[in-house]
């Protein structure tokens, strides 16, 4: 190896997070979006992954009596192994006058603000927002089972919960009280959680002690390992000229919050409307859904953290889930992403909310949903197209026999060096062309078992490719 190009320079980018490795790291799995695994790039730029969106869309939509507007739908939805069954809690408007006060055929003629407007003086305004449930046993063909749990109008519905506002709903597998395994984190006079033992029948709401904001949004919690605590990410107003901001509060025991402090926040042009969090391969990665106020459109990018403190965006002009081009499509309007992925073999399933028309007026809701490739919310490519892209990585501690990577090379190459380790340059390395998902790299001089517990430095060469992550295996 040679020059630059097989050197492992140890340079702080100016966006590497506020907290470093405490020495080289050792983890399963290494997502190159992470900054902090990064000495330096040269002609490479980090780009948010592309989604496809699924052709059985839109999965389903407003068709019971107590979803007159879905509006953001604020979605959280899970696969149990253990039931083969995917769940989903989702936050409608059960209530909403000015929809009741306007059929679809009238709505070409007014605007749901000027309805609104008309019914608060009349005194007549209303809006109830509850939690919804549905299940399937694929993901794609949903059911809304009707239960006696929190009847509508006197009749069963799939409601388990009336009045929460923008609820995030998790599955708690670190809780020791059966009665708490569910948790809910929302919005009810201020902010307030509740718990359930099946998800179904829940707690009455306990106000969050010590949290200071109503989080008008998608609310998220969930338990951070590293912390050893619970995290609620909400929303609140602030900066000149005041925008919406992703606010951040942690809690031992889920009903002590320390006060919400901002973490994340957009331009006046591009605000951060919700965001949900869940972590992944030692990373916590945020759903940033983007409110283009001009447009009065939303969309889902991406941004990621090392400790769910310090956020950083990533290619924060490019959406990780955008909007349709053709006006009046299902997710034309707006897009919410659900809490929180689903990852299977083959792929990331990203639930989402979408709606046909803009944040504020008339717009019909549905759940949908966009798949990912393995590992590929973010990866390197070129910047210049016709010429290779360098990454090079700090120390790392090599764990495995064999090293392994993820990537879109089917019209490139992917070529991989490692620093000091004869045998193993990059030009001996065996090119990678094909779209791969832990596909072992090889060189001539054979495997990693000299290097494996020692740090290493990996140089990637990507032609006319994309690097998602890579990892040591056996």
């Amino acid at each position: 190896m040679n020059g630059t190009a097989t050197t492992c320079l140890l340079i702080v980018l100016t966006s590497l997070c506020a907290s470093a490795f405490a020495g080289a790291p050792s983890r399963s799995r290494y997502l190159l979006l992470d900054s902090r695994l990064v000495s330096r790039t040269q002609n490479a730029t980090l780009r948010v992954g592309t989604v496809a969106k699924h052709p059985a869309n839109p999965l389903f939509v407003e068709d019971q009596p107590w979803e007159p507007r879905f509006d953001n739908l604020y979605a959280n939805v899970l696969h149990d192994p253990n039931e083969k069954l995917y769940k989903c809690w989702y936050s409608p408007f059960i209530i909403d006058t000015a929809c009741a006060a306007t059929p679809h055929e009238k709505r070409q003629e007014v605007s749901y603000r000027q309805v609104q407007a008309k019914l608060r003086a009349e005194g007549k305004w209303r809006r109830v927002m509850g939690i919804c449930y549905a299940t399937s046993a694929d993901g794609l063909k949903w059911t809304k089972p009707l239960m006696d749990v929190k009847p509508f109008d006197g009749k069963p519905s799939n409601l388990v919960a009336v009045g929460p506002h923008g609820s995030g709903i998790f599955r708690d597998l670190e809780e020791k009280d059966p009665q708490r395994r569910y948790k809910a984190f929302f919005k009810g006079g201020g902010m307030s959680v509740a718990f359930s033992a099946d998800g179904l029948r829940w707690s009455d709401p306990r106000p969050c002690q010590g949290m200071d904001v109503r989080g008008d949004t998608h609310n998220n919690a969930f338990w951070a390992p590293e912390l050893g605590r619970y995290v609620g990410i909400t929303r609140t107003w602030g900066g000149t000229p005041r925008v919406r901001q992703v606010a951040r509060a942690d809690s031992e025991d889920f009903v002590t919050w320390t006060p919400a402090k901002v973490v994340l926040q957009g331009p006046p042009e591009a605000q951060t409307y919700a965001m949900p969090v869940f972590r992944y391969a030692d990373v916590y990665l945020g759903l940033v859904m983007v409110l283009r106020p001009k447009a009065d459109r939303v969309h889902c990018g991406l941004a990621w953290s090392p400790d769910t403190v310090a956020w950083h965006r990533i290619d924060p002009n490019t959406p990780l889930i955008g909007n349709a081009p053709k006006k009046g499509a299902y997710d034309w309007g707006c897009v919410y992403a659900a809490a929180c992925p689903v990852f299977l073999d083959k792929e990331v399933r990203l639930y989402y909310g979408g709606s046909n028309g803009p944040h504020g007026d008339w717009r019909d809701g549905c759940l949908a949903l966009a798949t990912l490739r393995p590992d590929g919310f973010a990866g390197y490519e070129p910047t210049d197209r016709g010429t290779p892209a360098m990454v090079w990585t700090k120390p790392v501690v090599c764990t495995g026999t064999s090293l392994r990577i993820t990537a879109d090379a089917r019209t490139g190459r992917v070529r991989v060096g490692v620093r000091a380790a004869r045998g193993m340059e990059l030009e001996a390395c065996k090119p990678i062309s094909a779209d791969v998902t832990d596909a072992p790299v090889t060189w001539p001089a054979g495997d990693l078992a000299a290097l494996k517990g020692k740090e290493v430095c990996l140089t990637f060469e990507l032609t006319s490719a994309k690097l998602y992550s890579f990892r040591f295996a056996d």
